[in-house]
């Protein structure tokens, strides 16, 4: 019984990041390309690599640059305007993309 209740709760509480959009992400992420590269992956030294990041971690990340209590002058000002949709479709979209790390 008690396992039933856990399960749902996790599907209550992933619930948004399940339904993410992630064709707006990709849309909304051009605006992060000169930073972040047009794939999430960071040319730039003081922009890490999106691309592969686990979801959860992103959302609570912009999330965070929004409200103030991560502070960055650039990310800042970006993800204030940010709905939570939009941040969901943002994350859903890096998480989505699969990196691979090849020995030379």
């Amino acid at each position: 019984m008690c396992r039933y209740w856990i399960v749902g709760l996790l599907l209550i509480a992933t619930g948004p990041l399940l339904a993410a959009d992630v064709d707006l992400g990709r849309q909304k992420a051009q605006a992060c390309a000169m930073c972040h590269g047009p794939m999430g992956l960071s040319t730039h030294p003081g922009a890490p690599s999106l691309a592969g990041q686990p979801m959860g971690y992103l959302v609570e990340q912009l999330k965070n640059y929004r409200s103030g209590k991560r502070a960055n002058p650039v990310m800042s000002v970006i993800a204030q305007p940010l709905q939570d949709d939009e941040i969901y479709a943002l994350a859903s979209w890096y998480a989505s993309i699969r990196v691979e790390i090849v020995e030379p």
